[in-house]
């Protein structure tokens, strides 16, 4: 038993033992790597554990009934830290690899390839695939990790929990069929496109809810071969100067292209512009965007709760801690293996994730933090007409040239993948190649613009 926490007269002990119950709240990624990890550690510190995932969609339907709102890309660190866990993803989870970007801009585009010439990208659905899929062999990803946890021990049941009360003693869960069961341990990972996060917090178990912003996701069914042909196995990324708009993207799979828009509370006037662009309607056959089979306004978390634990529960992924704008399933690989692991080896005590679980939870906000200030950054250069000739210079130079001095496409790459860390992004913003680079760039790619003009 640990010592008693000084600032309290609650003893800090709280531990799962042999025949402990942990709910996990949310069946997607962040659900399914916490119980994952969490049997995996209990089978070697020879603890037994049961673990229920609370999850009412089955991942095997298509379109909406299976759909998880995201748009499926795995970067590459994460398949490579997946590798080292024992977990690859099988062909049939990987709709499509990809091996490169095509920036597409009013001033041109320019293809930018993978730095080590590998489709280590995954695009994947979190789901059985779009509204209207024909029946094929196809297995989302989010059942994949499902599986996965299955066969480590957990139990999916297949319920929508309404209610959850967390007393020092147990946790109450309580679904909307009226089930009601009693654990000692609750991770929510429910994302936050439920209402359940409001009412954790308004039953004071949680301190506040993450602040969301609604993003935009559509399928557009056009076919393998002419998907093949039109966008190939690139991602198709847009640097454009609309309002609101943060990042936008066409991720080709299999019969289907995928688009994902985020910015500023995206809505249907910001996504008629976008479509309307000739920059977008080029990428299509005819440039005629033709009607999607199936879209949302999914929500993502740019602003986690201040605190994210306390006893006997923890949010992971989207409801707690996760990544700005990019790599949201790496971030609930990261949170859920450092709860579980927390759990395990030291507590489910506030004081014990305050202590072990806390310090991921700072490290990925540190790093949103620098993300801003790189999106700030980068709203400049999609604003002025001028830095955006620079950008397609220096990068379709650096894709001609020496892949050693590709310092603007490094940077593109790992702002759009989400592969790298946002400071280490930072980083080489500050390579003198990439200012001298850069600044030659802004001379010589506008220099013929403002000749012909005089």
């Amino acid at each position: 038993m640990r010592a008693q926490n000084q600032n309290s007269t609650i003893p800090d002990s709280l531990t799962l033992e042999n025949g402990s119950r942990v709910a996990v709240i949310g069946g997607g990624p962040a659900g399914s790597f916490f119980a994952y990890f969490l049997l995996r550690i209990a089978a070697l510190v020879d603890v037994d554990v049961h673990v229920d995932i609370f999850e009412p969609r089955y991942f095997t339907h298509c379109g909406p009934a299976g759909c998880n709102h995201c748009g499926g890309i795995i970067s590459e660190s994460l398949v490579q830290l997946l590798a080292t866990e024992g977990i690859n993803l099988p062909p049939e989870v990987v709709q499509q690899g990809i091996d490169s970007y095509q920036l597409h801009m009013d001033v041109g585009q320019v293809r930018i390839e993978t730095p080590l010439h590998e489709k280590r990208i995954a695009a994947v659905y979190r789901g059985n695939g779009p509204r209207d899929s024909e029946p094929r062999q196809l297995l989302g990803f989010d059942r994949f990790l499902q599986e996965l946890a299955q066969a480590s021990g957990a139990r999916i049941v297949r319920r929508l929990v309404s209610k959850v009360e967390i007393e020092r003693s147990r946790v109450h869960i309580a679904c909307a069929n009226g089930l009601t069961r009693e654990y000692d341990l609750v991770a929510v990972a429910s994302g936050i496109n439920t209402a359940l996060l409001q009412q954790i917090a308004k039953a004071g178990s949680a301190p506040a809810v993450p602040k969301p912003l609604t993003t935009f996701i559509c399928e557009f069914r056009l076919g393998k071969e002419v998907v093949e042909k039109h966008f190939g196995s690139s991602m198709h990324v847009f640097l454009m100067d609309l309002p609101r708009l943060e990042f936008a993207a066409l991720i080709p799979k299999g019969d289907f292209v995928t688009m994902c828009m985020l910015g500023k509370d995206v809505d249907t006037q910001l996504v008629e512009a976008f479509l309307n662009s000739p920059e977008v309607r080029e990428c299509f056959p005819d440039s005629r965007v033709p009607n999607n089979v199936c879209h949302c306004f999914p929500r993502i978390n740019i602003q986690p709760p201040p605190q994210p634990f306390g006893d006997r529960f923890v949010m992971v992924g989207d409801s707690g801690v996760t990544r700005l704008y990019k790599d949201g399933i790496g971030s609930a690989y990261r949170t859920a293996k450092a709860a579980a692991a927390t759990t395990m080896l030291h507590g489910i005590a506030e004081n014990d994730f305050r202590r072990y679980f806390a310090p991921t939870c700072r490290t990925i906000n540190r790093d949103n933090a620098i993300g801003s200030l790189i999106f700030s950054g980068s709203h400049l250069f999609q604003k002025w007409r001028f830095s955006r000739r620079a950008i397609l210079r220096m990068t379709t130079l650096e894709q001609q040239g020496d892949a050693a001095a590709r310092h603007m496409s490094s940077i593109l790459w790992d702002v759009f993948s989400g592969s790298a860390p946002y400071r280490e992004v930072l980083g080489r913003a500050f390579h003198p190649g990439f200012v001298t680079g850069l600044a030659g760039s802004l001379v010589a790619g506008n220099w013929p613009f403002a000749k012909s003009r005089n």
